[in-house]
């Protein structure tokens, strides 16, 4: 039975991918190195993926920065201010893309979550002096050296319906004009890979969501045009993350000759799959979970594919993972200081190959009984251990009732209350983090080691909040951060301050560019040890005479950004880690802090991928979040940050948060994500981003005056904040520091026309 992955992670074991682009961005190595460096990767994946018995290997996957702006590459959608200068090579000009370019003040183009998941992609942007044509061969190149090094390739790309429904509409102009030219450029790239293999994937997982009916009538003259060409040879047309519901009919009539579905989170829609899959095409089931870390049970699978296999013929299915591994850190044999028991609870993509290929050659007759059993030892200890549970939680989650999700008083006494902080007209804030330097990284990994003294390591990060606390008064910033210097990252920090979570050493996944995460896992049940930021935020305080903030991640990003366990429900997990966090607080506000943000970025990322499933979704995440943040007095001010949301599809959700202060990413977008305020009057603060702090460029006092005009378009000057985007974790310290002082003397400016 043939068996394939729909994907493998592009940054390499070590961060291979990661430390180049760096490199190369800082001029400090050559493109011909960046290129070198690319090519060892797809080898290394290519490799891997055939020693683990996979039928075939994955080519296309590979991108320096993200795969759809590798499809605008490729079919030519360059907006105007990104047109190749003398001298640049077309990576420069992907790159400036993705980036922005500080040197001629380009910005870059938008960015937002792929899907559920915690994948950032750039939006591509589609006008009427889009031209499209057929201008990179990147994927072509690399399928053509796979299959010269002797692999049997099967190259994957992004489908131009998911593609146009992810596209971004400039000034009105209908993207779907450009359906029919895009096809035509589709049907060229796939007679060209035909040419080279038994099978071409393209992604449409736009089919598991809710499509427009544009979408839908593109769908049907793509695919008839993709599938009527004389070399278009085996399309797998490939879905993932839900179910296709609605749009299965569509995928079964498009013409391809395979399908693919996922059985992990769409499992729902297989029996109707099964039943009227057409004679000639062939079933790809995606049984092994590649947005999970969990070892596969591989007799439960089977047991799947044996009841699909009584109506589908052997020779007309294939078995695959659930999605792209893109979401899965590496290997998990990299990992040294796991609990030996727990790790044989996880597979990673390296894992997941052979978890598939295994269940092929199982499904094809193979003895394979040694392995079979020791993969049930594993699943059998894992729910023994699951059976557990704390006696502290269900006397924690038992006493919960609707009177701590709610705050004492209404948001309009809540506003009088508040008035001891003296805020002026736009008080200026950050998100929370400030540039974690080398030195920084360094002292954190000489204390993880034992190289350095608690003592010496809590003087250090001392020493570097002081410096924090000095330069955001330098700038005079109106409510300050103490900057996060002791926190390695915004999920783990508090995870490692928790029960029933556990780290790894290298589980890294990519969420964009060079930018990568290292989830935690949650393995058992939650819940805080002790005080997690008290002594830090207090120690801050205690330097400034302006407010600083209490800084924490929310239980709804805390469950996103992690890898979560499935024996019980999400919503579950989530009110544990809800409970933690609300300790926390109560913990802060006594200790006298009374400004007090809690970060929901993703928030948005959360929703399930179809609107009709949402509405749940909604009602146990924003109980989680009130749950975290109701328990304070009236006089303490509650503040949450989003990025990179729809947020006309969540804004009644945020307003149900009920936060005093909501921080939103919106300058990338011009603050076009601020038309969402013009059919819902929402009715508390709002600080909306005036400079992009994923790009290198420094913004102009001018371009972020001319965003805050455009955000007192939507929202009373009275109840607007001036901030970021984002946290500036990423970012050097000379942009940082020409950033915010361009963004207090825009604010001062603005401040004298209502004077």
């Amino acid at each position: 039975m043939q068996t394939h992955i729909l994907g493998f992670p592009r940054i390499g074991k070590n961060r291979e991918l990661k430390k180049a682009l760096e490199l190369y961005w800082k001029k400090e190595i050559t493109l011909q190195n960046l290129q070198q460096t690319g090519s060892e990767l797809r080898k290394q994946h290519w490799k891997i993926q055939k020693d683990s018995g996979l039928s075939y290997v994955t080519t296309g996957d590979f991108s320096f920065y993200d795969h759809v702006l590798d499809v605008s590459m490729m079919i030519g959608a360059v907006p105007e201010r990104f047109k190749i200068s003398a001298g640049e090579s077309d990576l420069d000009v992907y790159f400036k893309m993705a980036r922005g370019d500080a040197f001629s003040q380009v910005s870059a183009m938008e960015m937002t979550k792929w899907f559920d998941t915690n994948y950032h992609y750039i939006v591509p942007e589609l006008s009427d002096s889009t031209v499209l044509k057929f201008s990179g061969r990147d994927i072509i190149d690399q399928t053509c050296e796979a299959v010269d090094a002797g692999y049997d390739a099967k190259p994957v790309l992004l489908g131009p319906v998911t593609y146009l429904s992810l596209s971004k509409s400039v000034d009105g102009f209908d993207k779907w004009l450009l359906a029919d030219k895009l096809g035509d450029i589709y049907v060229q790239v796939i007679a060209e890979l035909s040419s080279m293999c038994r099978w071409v994937q393209v992604d449409e997982p736009i089919l598991c969501a809710d499509m427009e009916l544009e979408a839908a009538e593109a769908f049907k003259k793509i695919y008839k045009k993709l599938n009527s060409s004389p070399d278009s040879g085996s399309i797998l047309l490939t879905t993932y993350f839900d179910n296709l519901d609605d749009n299965a009919d569509l995928a079964l009539n498009s013409g391809c000759t395979g399908l693919h579905i996922d059985l992990i989170r769409g499992g729902g829609a297989a029996e109707h799959i099964v039943n009227n899959l057409p004679d000639f095409m062939t079933l790809s089931v995606g049984v092994v979970d590649g947005r999970n870390i969990w070892t596969t049970d591989l007799v439960k699978a089977r047991k799947q594919l044996e009841n699909i296999k009584e109506k589908v013929p052997h020779e007309r299915l294939m078995i695959g993972s659930s999605c792209s591994l893109l979401h899965s850190p590496v290997d998990i044999t990299s990992e040294a200081g796991i609990d030996s028991e727990l790790k044989t609870w996880m597979s990673f993509a390296v894992q997941k190959c052979r978890e598939t290929a295994l269940l092929g050659a199982v499904m094809s007759g193979g003895e394979y009984s040694r392995e079979i059993e020791h993969n049930q030892e594993i699943i059998r200890s894992r729910n023994e251990s699951s059976k557990v549970h704390s006696a502290k939680v269900k006397e924690l989650t038992e006493c919960i009732d609707s009177s701590m999700l709610k705050r004492k008083s209404p948001y309009s006494k809540r506003k009088k209350e508040q008035g001891w902080l003296n805020l002026p007209l736009f008080p200026t804030t950050t998100i929370g983090s400030f540039p974690q330097t080398d030195e920084i990284r360094n002292q954190r990994r000489k204390f993880r080691n034992g190289e350095v003294f608690i003592e010496d390591y809590d003087f250090f990060i001392r020493n570097e909040i002081k410096k924090i606390i000095r330069k955001q008064e330098e700038l005079n910033l109106d409510v300050l951060v103490h900057g996060e210097p002791e926190r390695n990252d915004m999920v783990e920090y508090f995870g490692q301050k928790m029960h029933g979570f556990c780290f790894t050493q290298n589980g890294w996944v990519q969420s964009y560019g060079s930018r990568c995460v290292k989830p935690p896992v949650i393995y058992g049940d939650v819940f805080r040890r002790g005080d997690m930021t008290v002594d830090w935020i207090t120690y801050a305080q205690s330097l400034t005479g302006k407010p600083v903030k209490g800084m924490l991640t929310g239980p709804v990003t805390i469950l996103c950004w992690s890898f979560v366990r499935d024996d019980i429900e999400k919503a579950e997990v989530c009110r544990q880690i809800a409970l933690a966090v609300r300790e926390e607080v109560m913990s802060l506000e006594k200790a006298g802090i009374n400004i007090i943000q809690i970060d929901e970025a993703a928030f948005s990322e959360g929703m399930p991928v179809k609107h009709k499933d949402r509405n749940g979704y909604f009602r146990w995440a924003t109980d989680a979040f009130r749950l975290a943040s109701s328990g304070v007095q009236d006089k303490t001010q509650i503040h949450t940050h989003m990025c990179y949301s729809e947020f006309n599809e969540i804004i009644e959700a945020i307003a149900d948060m009920d936060a005093d202060v909501i921080s939103i990413e919106s300058s990338r977008s011009g603050m076009v994500l601020l038309d969402a305020f013009n059919d819902f009057e929402y009715p508390r603060d709002i600080g909306p981003g005036v400079y992009d702090i994923h790009s290198p460029r420094v913004p102009s006092v001018e371009e972020i005056k001319g965003l805050i005009s455009s955000a007192l378009e939507k929202i009373p000057a009275e109840r607007l904040w001036i901030n970021p985007d984002c946290g500036l974790k990423t970012r050097e310290w000379r942009e940082v520091m020409e950033s915010l002082h361009n963004m207090v003397q825009a604010v001062k400016e603005i401040r004298r026309q209502y004077q």
